[in-house]
Parts: C-alpha cells; sequence; structure tokens
C-alpha cells in the first residue's frame, strides 16, 4: 500500500502541475479578445476607478505615460478568488453552496502546503522536530484540514442538491458535473475516515509527508487512509484535465479580456495578432453572417449584411 500511495502521490502532482501549465499556455496563446470596454476597470488610478473613469477620457491622453494602479487590481481580486464576491452579488442562493465548497478546498490545499513545509524544514533542521514549530504546525494543518474538509463535502452536497432540484438549473448540468461534485464528496469522505480510523500506531500526516519526501517505503499507511490518499492523487490530476480548471481561466478573463485596455497600436505583437485574425475564413452557419469559409474577416466586416435584406 505505501508505495501505491507514494507513486499515486507523485504522479497526481505531476499531473496537476504540467496541465495547469499546459492550460495557463493555451489560454495565453488564443486570438485576441473583442473588448469589452466595461469599467471600472481596477488599474486605473483610484480617482478615476471610484466612478469608472478612463484615460481615454483625458484629452491627448496618447502623449501621457500609462499609470496602471496594482494595488486596486489586488483589493479587487481578493475578494472574488477567496469569497467569491461576484456570485455572492449575483446569485446569493448559488453563493450559500459555492462559497463553502470552494474556501473549504482553499482549507485544505493551505493545510497540505503547511504540512509539506513543515516536513521540508524539519527534515533540513532535525532539531525542529518534536519541538514548538512541529506542535503549532500540527494545530493549525489539522484546524484547517478538518474545517475544509466539513466545509468542501458540505458545500458539494448542497451543489448536487441544487443541480437536481434546480429545474433550471439541471436544464444545462451535464453528467460530469454530478460525477464531479461526487467525486468531491467520496474521496474526502473516504479521506476523513481514513484519518479518524489510522490508529496510534500511524506515524501521521506530517510523518507520512517526512517520509514521501526521503522515499522511505518502511512506513506503513493504513488500507483505509491509503485508498482515500489515492483518491484524493487521482481528484488533483482530473481537476485541471476539466472545466473545473476555470480557476486558470479566471486571470485571464479578468486580466486579458475585462481589463485589457492596452492601445492597439501599442506593441508589434497585440498588431500582428489582429491581422493574422482578420486573414482568417471564418464558417458559420448562420446565413446572415456570410462567413462560408471563402472570405476574411477583413471582407466580412466590410459588407453591409442589411443590404439586399427584404422588408
Amino acid at each position: 500500500m505505501t508505495m501505491a500511495v507514494y507513486a499515486a502521490i507523485c504522479a497526481g502532482v505531476l499531473v496537476f502541475m504540467a496541465a495547469c501549465a499546459t492550460r495557463a499556455v493555451m489560454y495565453a496563446k488564443q486570438p485576441p479578445h473583442l473588448r469589452w470596454e466595461l469599467y471600472p476597470v481596477p488599474h486605473e488610478p483610484a480617482g478615476r476607478a471610484r466612478y469608472g473613469g478612463s484615460r481615454y477620457e483625458e484629452t491627448d491622453w496618447w502623449t501621457r505615460a500609462r499609470r496602471r494602479n496594482l494595488a486596486g487590481e489586488v483589493r479587487f481580486m481578493l475578494p472574488e478568488l477567496l469569497f467569491l464576491k461576484g456570485l455572492r452579488d449575483a446569485n446569493r442562493a448559488l453563493w450559500y453552496r459555492s462559497f463553502p465548497f470552494h474556501f473549504g478546498l482553499y482549507l485544505l490545499g493551505g493545510a497540505a502546503l503547511l504540512v509539506v513545509a513543515t516536513a521540508i524544514v524539519t527534515i533540513g533542521v532535525p532539531a525542529g522536530a518534536g519541538g514548538t514549530l512541529e506542535a503549532t504546525s500540527r494545530g493549525l494543518y489539522r484546524t484547517a484540514g478538518l474545517a475544509g474538509g466539513a466545509l468542501a463535502v458540505g458545500g458539494a452536497l448542497g451543489l448536487l442538491h441544487r443541480r437536481l432540484t434546480d429545474r433550471a438549473l439541471r436544464r444545462y448540468s451535464a453528467p460530469a458535473d454530478y460525477f464531479n461534485l461526487a467525486s468531491f464528496v467520496v474521496t474526502l469522505v473516504v479521506l476523513g475516515a481514513g484519518y479518524a480510523t489510522s490508529g496510534p500506531g500511524f506515524t501521521g500526516v506530517l510523518g507520512l509527508t517526512r517520509a514521501l519526501l526521503r522515499f522511505d517505503t518502511s512506513v506503513h499507511v493504513p488500507a483505509l487512509l491509503g485508498t482515500g490518499l489515492i483518491l484524493a492523487s487521482a481528484l488533483v490530476a482530473y481537476i485541471p484535465l476539466t472545466h473545473m480548471s476555470h480557476f486558470i481561466a479566471k486571470y485571464f478573463t479578468y486580466h486579458a479580456v475585462r481589463w485589457d485596455d492596452r492601445p492597439a497600436a501599442d506593441t508589434r505583437a497585440m498588431a500582428r495578432r489582429i491581422a493574422a485574425c482578420l486573414a482568417t475564413r471564418p464558417s458559420w452557419s448562420a446565413p446572415h453572417v456570410g462567413a462560408d469559409g471563402t472570405r476574411t474577416w477583413v471582407e466580412i466586416a466590410l459588407e453591409n449584411p442589411t443590404e439586399g435584406a427584404r422588408s
């Protein structure tokens, strides 16, 4: 069981990292978006961002240096990432289910990172093992792990119930949506049950992590806990391969779509990308567009779609 757990954890982490990097590169290489021109944009100076202003409202704006308000972006993104502020404002009923699920996952991820960091430090400084640092870390990651597991399971069950009972939501819920939520519930329940029943002979999460980093296969892993760890590793690898990778897409949604208000003429790279898009020959089934695969976007855009239309 120990070797299987080690192999599953290593494979899960490697697949997760590789898939996240691949997704990010894929999003970065997408064609330029159609800019929304939605304001306020948080990277505007605070005075203008407060009322939704833009540098383009200034006379001769192109003669002035562009100033970015990084603090404004951070103030906007933190509530959105940590507390799903946009969902809370737009759909409070769904937020009550989605926020516990996501925040629970954040706590579980933080607990896992704390365990790994503590294991690395205590391996590098053996004198720290069993001391105040380890005791403090153990209290923190246990609290975060238990709270995170409970919140994530409760939130996943709430979301699953909403998809099953809400007629409007059920209409566009794919089988994968139900499978994904059920996978979180099953994995976290098995993992929690395995941890709770691991017994006094188990070396503990921190001891197991140290053994993994040293590749010490002499450590005993209880069967139920090992099953939970294998399921969790598979789930970690699976997440970025699905639409649950929206945590990567969110960065591009904000920074490359909603907030990218750079003039197109500012960079040659952007000009080349726009030129390449204009040269494509789209083929859409909508007859009013006239995208038959033979004409470029430039030709389509220069044509009046209402010409020859009958009243």
